[in-house]
């Protein structure tokens, strides 16, 4: 294989109509230019999405455990196809599948000898490998479903921040598919090639938070890696670093994360020189970061610096003209994955749907769904078939008394009378066990304590 010219062999496949590549849960990763053609469609209408929903009559899900390249036929739209499956392999473990379309080249059928299998093979794990190197990048903007005004604008934002390299804040409930915007705004920008790296500040006690985002050097503390460790901004480097529930951020790490975004370096922990990385940062959280501010739990200076391009994604209950869309689009990913063949929900289960209030979002409104398809004997989603849990319902909560509240903070008082009514219900219908109250209000405990300090409930 020596000597093969990446640029001419990128080419090359080109010209190969139909080559399209599937990861190991079917979602398309890679698609040419002569594939998409060949469906009349855009590539960015097949990325990210699983390989049945825009290819029904593939059988690569039929042959993602084969160890050899295989021809298979079967019938397209076309009429009878033709094609190679060929394995793909990172480090030796299989990543996917890759398909070569040869319903319009017949005549390659008698140049596949050894040879030819096994250069293809090998080129073909080659750029796999690349592609694979994107991590964690399986969403795209077509992955944001939804035609309602509020969507509109987002798609717009997420299309005009993907063009800069500033840093972005996403903003949004619990559920509303902030790292979703992540993943589309990573993959329309000009680091699209590179990787995608994702840390949540609520996984990590503060004792590793800092090695895992910095690294650490050999014998930098005991029980560390002989050799040292990468973090992940080393490893984000050239690309996408997105930062979730950054609310979460522990103090002591802040000032260090602060320093990484002005001077576009890092210290590893027990290194000596600074270390250049050039990383977008994309950050997200579902609480208040001003909120925050004012109770001492983040630092202002950082949050300007995160700040420079907000984005807000709507829950759920202020689109709820997208609920159908929503829900049709997730019964048609869960039938893949639960093996049902739903291909219709009815009338008077939307419209159920549509008086729930959905505190946990697109989240809360998929677990009800696939709760519903495992009860459903039926092809068709009825309403008889859904058995309600608390996410999906709210507590019977009044709002305060505006009329008495009046005057400068007007807003941000008659918040807080809501929130602690929210909150206090919460407690009362847990009977003040705060572990179940802040799973319900999907936010983590020491953010609920923060709550009960700043709203004075005992």
């Amino acid at each position: 294989m020596d000597g093969i010219d990446c640029r001419k062999l990128q080419e090359y496949f080109n010209q190969i109509p139909g080559l399209i590549m599937i990861d190991m849960e079917g979602t398309v990763f890679y698609i040419n230019d002569q594939c998409a053609r060949y469906f009349q469609t855009r590539k960015e209408d097949f990325l990210g999405k699983y390989i049945k929903d825009v290819f029904p009559e593939t059988k690569m899900m039929e042959n993602l455990e084969i160890e050899e390249p295989t021809l298979v036929f079967y019938n397209s739209f076309l009429g009878i196809g033709i094609s190679m499956h060929v394995p793909l392999y990172e480090d030796g473990k299989k990543v996917g599948l890759a398909e070569y379309d040869m319903v319009q080249h017949s005549e390659r059928l008698y140049e596949l000898s050894d040879s030819y299998k096994e250069f293809l093979d090998q080129e073909l794990k080659q750029l796999a490998g690349e592609l694979m190197t994107f991590e964690g990048t399986k969403y795209t903007i077509n992955n944001l479903v939804g035609t309602s005004e509020p969507m509109t604008e987002l798609k717009e934002k997420i299309i005009s921040t993907a063009k800069t390299s500033s840093t972005v804040l996403i903003t949004g409930e619990t559920g509303t598919g902030k790292e979703l915007v992540a993943h589309a705004i990573h993959n329309l920008s000009s680091r699209r090639k590179e990787r995608f790296i994702k840390v949540n500040a609520s996984s990590f006690p503060e004792s590793l938070i800092e090695s895992e985002l910095f690294g650490y050097e050999r014998g930098a503390f005991t029980g560390a890696n002989r050799e040292g460790r990468k973090g992940k901004f080393e490893l984000a480097d050239k690309g996408t670093l997105f930062i979730d529930e950054i609310n979460q951020m522990p103090l002591s790490v802040q000032p260090k994360l602060l320093r990484a975004l002005q001077e576009k370096e890092i210290d590893r922990i027990g290194g000596e020189r600074p270390i250049s990385v050039d990383v977008r940062i994309i950050a997200a959280s579902n609480e208040n970061l001003e909120n925050l501010i004012k109770e001492g739990q983040f630092r202002k200076d950082l949050y300007y610096r995160l700040n420079v391009i907000s984005l807000y994604i709507p829950p759920l209950r202020e689109r709820i003209e997208d609920l159908e869309s929503i829900s049709r689009s997730i019964i048609d990913e869960l039938n893949a994955q639960l093996g049902k063949s739903v291909n219709d929900i009815d009338d008077k289960a939307l419209e159920m749907l549509k008086r729930k209030k959905w505190q946990g979002n697109g989240r809360g409104l998929r677990n009800n769904i696939e709760r519903a398809m495992n009860f459903a004997t039926g092809n068709i989603l009825r309403s008889e078939d859904f058995q309600w849990d608390q996410s999906a319902e709210t507590l019977n909560i009044n709002l305060p008394d505006l009329s008495k509240t009046k005057g400068a903070g007007l807003i941000d008082r008659a918040r807080d009378d809501a929130e602690r009514e929210v909150v206090m219900k919460v407690l009362e219908y847990f009977n003040n066990n705060k572990s179940k109250a802040a799973e319900y209000l999907d936010i983590a405990r020491p953010s609920l304590y923060r709550k009960l300090k700043r709203l004075g409930i005992d």
